[in-house]
């Protein structure tokens, strides 16, 4: 059985919003290994409609290795998107998803040959409330924003988490890579 794994940004104040952030050349290389060894991306709607700017980079890239290499990485993976109001994913590797995310996660978890990701803050949210998160990745970035939408501001229960490894970035940013501890 795969690992299910929540990979996402915030900065040292938990704000995960987009705009924030250092996405320099070694945090688009890191992406883009995490996506290169995964089998599946997980991602809501808003944040799929954010990811869909590498689309562009397909057609026309940037001349930014790291940038580009992402939008390949992207591209090639398949990506699940949960959302009530899309009709449509534009995009050929991704599909939507209409059961329940708790219920796709459990049978991706039985039939994965890779790593399953979690790309977006609801679909993470609802993971760990749910217990069905088994790694942790938090790249946290050396910004206080003050302001924003907060990663885990909805949570239900206390969640005890073990690091095991974590990953120093030149921009300062730190990756955080934890399990979750349970009993």
């Amino acid at each position: 059985m795969k690992k299910v794994i929540a990979a996402f940004n915030m900065t040292l104040d938990g704000v995960c919003d987009h705009t924030t952030g250092i996405a320099d050349e070694e945090l688009h290389q890191h992406y883009s290994d995490l996506v290169d060894n995964a089998g599946v991306i997980l991602y809501g709607r808003t944040t799929y409609q954010l990811m869909q700017f590498w689309q562009t980079l397909l057609q026309n890239p940037s001349g930014k290795k790291s940038m580009d290499d992402f939008a390949i990485s992207i591209d090639k993976i398949q990506k699940l998107i949960f959302s009530n109001t899309l009709k449509d994913t534009g995009w050929k590797s991704a599909e939507l998803v209409k059961r329940p995310l708790e219920e796709e996660v459990m049978e991706l978890k039985q039939q994965a040959d890779k790593d399953i990701l979690v790309g977006s803050r609801s679909l993470i949210i609802q993971l760990l409330n749910s217990n069905l998160v088994d790694e942790l990745q938090i790249c946290i970035h050396p910004i206080i924003e003050g302001k924003g939408l907060f990663l885990f501001d909805q949570i239900t229960d206390k969640i005890m988490l073990k690091l095991i490894k974590t990953k120093s970035l030149s921009s300062g940013a730190t990756v955080f890579y934890y399990e979750p501890i349970r009993e």
